[in-house]
């Protein structure tokens, strides 16, 4: 049977009502809201009920996703689906860790929690966004990068797509010049120019934070965003160094592949993550678990 990778959303993939349908479908997810609801009463209203704009804020943008994604995972673990690696997108990366029993469900959610605000804390005072440049090799958007202050690659998503993080001032002319060059930029649905310089502040209060939690070994392969590998030395630092540094989907994607991974299933909102693996390699079986639907294919195909 083939191996299977579950890859767990980052920002921008959320969206009013995520999760609802999931819940409603599964008992495992819903007694995993529920527990999160009582750590943090009004989470299952800000998945279900909030707006578009209240998600759009980091503080809440990464606990929301991180409810829905382990809510996800366990509705898979319900009827039998089980992975054997995992992976997540920035935030997605603490989910994919209490997959494989690193943290408790509980202490996963409250370093969510600290991660978010520290984020948004750093977002207020570095006024920055980001944009995704499509049909331009990586080595093509550094190249264009470097002629601008302020401007850095950060997320490494597939051969023709790398996202910067560039202040509010600057992105405008780095945009203009990518359409230039015969690509093409888009905005994304973040708040604030993460996996960059402006977040250093953030990773080395992250730093200080997670030495208060106790970590275990993962129970499965669980691959690094900050070095595009599977783990190895301080989980900790890894987590910290991740918020200020690229993220290299590319390659965690072909070390996976290269390890006999030949099904991807994401874990949360959207197709994100599935749409990149499939432009990174259109060999591979790819699903989305965002609701009854896809939950159902999954049970039935895998």
């Amino acid at each position: 049977m083939d191996k299977i990778a579950f890859v767990f959303s980052g920002q921008g993939a959320q969206y009013p009502g995520m999760g609802k349908e999931i819940m409603e479908a599964s008992p495992a997810a819903a007694a995993v809201f529920d527990r999160l609801e009582a750590a943090m009463p009004g989470i299952k209203a800000l998945c279900f009920e909030s707006t578009k704009d209240e998600l759009l804020e980091t503080s809440n943008t990464q606990p929301a996703m991180f409810a829905v994604e382990t809510a996800t995972a366990a509705a898979l673990s319900e009827i039998g689906i089980k992975a054997d690696a995992a992976a997540g997108f920035s935030l997605g990366e603490m989910a994919a860790l209490v997959y494989a029993g690193v943290v408790s469900l509980e202490d996963g959610f409250a370093l969510v929690r600290e991660r978010g605000r520290l984020m948004q804390e750093e977002a207020g005072k570095h006024k920055a966004a980001m944009s995704a440049v499509l049909k331009l090799s990586p080595e093509k958007v550094e190249e264009i990068a470097s002629r601008f202050e302020g401007v850095y690659p950060v997320n490494y998503n597939s051969p023709g797509q790398t996202v910067v993080s560039g202040t509010i001032e600057a992105l405008p002319a780095f945009e203009e010049q990518v359409k230039e060059e015969g690509g093409r930029a888009m905005r994304l649905s973040v708040g604030g120019g993460f996996h960059s310089p402006f977040m250093a502040e953030a990773a080395r209060k992250f730093a200080s934070t997670l030495e208060g939690y106790g970590f275990n070994t993962p129970s499965i392969t669980i691959y690094s965003n900050a070095t595009g590998k599977a783990y190895e030395g301080s989980i900790k630092e890894l987590l910290s160094r991740q918020i200020s540094s690229p993220v290299r989907w590319e390659a965690i994607v072909r070390g996976m592949i290269g390890s006999g991974i030949a099904t991807f299933i994401e874990i949360g909102p959207g197709s994100t993550l599935t749409g990149l693996i499939r432009k990174i390699d259109s060999s591979v079986r790819c699903f989305n678990a965002a609701d009854r639907a896809g939950l159902e294919k999954i049970k039935a195909e895998i």
